[in-house]
C-alpha cells in the first residue's frame, strides 16, 4: 500500500486534491488508520484516479465524473466518451481561434482608419471565364457563417469534377439572396473541358469586367475584413460604385491558411 504522499506522487496529483476526493466520496482511501487518520491507497486505485483526472480535464464536473465511474463503464466505452469529448473541445478551440482571427481583422480595420491604401489598389479589366460552380446560402456575411458553406461547396465541387482538371485558380463570389436576408454563395473553378450538364455542377460563363478595383489580401480568409474595407473605402473615395458582386480570386492556397494570397476583385463604374 502507498501513503497518501506516495500515491499522489505516482498519480501526479496533489495531496490536497486526494483529500478533497476522499471528502466527496469520489476516491476513498483503501485504508484509514483509526488512530493517526493516515490514509493509504493500493496500486489498483491508480486506475480510478486516472479516469477521474482524464474526465475532469476534459471538462466534466466532479459530480458527472462520479456518476460515470459509479456506472462502472468499461474501458472501451470510456475511451469512446473521451474521444467524443475531445472532439467537442477541439471544435470549441477551433471556433475560439476563428473568433480571435475575426477580432484581429476588426482591430486591423480600426488601426487603418483614416489611411487610404491607394498604392495597394489596382484597377484592371477581368477577362471572361468559363467556370464549373456550385451554389449555397449562408445567413449573413460573417466569416463563421460563410466559411463552412464555401468549404463544403468546394469539397462537393471537386468530387463532381472527376477527371476534369481546373484551368485556373478558384473563384468565389457572393450575392444577396432573393429574400434580401441571406447570402447566395458561388464556389467556382475555371474549366476548359466540354460538359453536357450531367456532371453534378453548373457550367457558367462569367462575363468580362471592363474595370475592377483589386487588392491583394495575404493571410487567412478569417482576416479578410480589413482588406475588403480598404477596397471599399478606395472605391468610394475615388468616385466609383460597385457594379456587380465582388470576386475572390485564390492565387495561392497552401495548407497553412495564414500563407494564402487572395485577390479581391470589385467590378466598378463611375458614380
Amino acid at each position: 500500500m502507498f501513503s497518501i504522499g506516495d500515491f499522489a506522487k505516482h498519480g501526479r496529483v496533489s495531496v490536497r486534491m486526494l483529500r478533497h476526493y476522499d471528502a466527496i466520496g469520489l476516491l476513498r482511501p483503501a485504508h484509514v488508520d483509526p488512530f493517526s487518520g493516515y490514509r493509504s491507497y493500493t496500486g489498483d486505485q491508480l486506475a480510478r484516479l486516472n479516469r477521474v483526472i482524464a474526465l475532469k480535464d476534459l471538462g466534466f464536473t466532479l459530480t458527472q465524473v462520479q456518476e460515470i465511474l459509479d456506472a462502472e463503464i468499461g474501458a472501451d466505452e470510456l475511451r469512446g466518451m473521451l474521444r467524443l469529448r475531445r472532439a467537442e473541445l477541439e471544435a470549441a478551440i477551433a471556433a475560439d481561434e476563428a473568433r480571435l482571427k475575426a477580432v484581429e481583422a476588426r482591430l486591423r480595420s480600426i488601426e487603418r482608419e483614416g489611411s487610404m491604401p491607394s498604392e495597394d489598389v489596382v484597377v484592371k479589366s477581368l477577362p471572361a471565364v468559363r467556370v464549373a460552380e456550385l451554389t449555397g446560402t449562408a445567413s449573413g456575411y460573417v466569416n463563421d457563417e460563410i466559411g463552412p458553406v464555401v468549404q463544403d461547396l468546394y469539397k462537393q465541387l471537386f468530387g463532381a469534377l472527376g477527371p476534369i482538371t481546373p484551368s485556373g485558380p478558384l473563384i468565389a463570389y457572393y450575392e444577396d439572396d432573393s429574400d434580401g436576408e441571406r447570402v447566395l454563395i458561388h464556389a467556382a473553378v475555371p474549366i476548359a473541358a466540354e460538359t453536357d450538364g450531367s456532371e453534378g455542377f453548373s457550367t457558367v460563363s462569367l462575363a468580362e469586367v471592363t474595370a475592377a478595383a483589386t487588392i491583394l489580401h495575404r493571410g487567412s480568409m478569417a482576416t479578410v475584413l480589413a482588406s475588403y474595407q480598404a477596397l471599399a473605402k478606395w472605391v468610394d473615395a475615388h468616385g466609383y460604385r460597385a457594379s456587380g458582386p465582388a470576386r475572390e480570386f485564390y492565387l495561392e492556397c497552401p495548407d497553412d491558411g495564414d500563407k494564402w494570397v487572395t485577390e479581391l476583385q470589385q467590378p466598378i463604374t463611375k458614380a
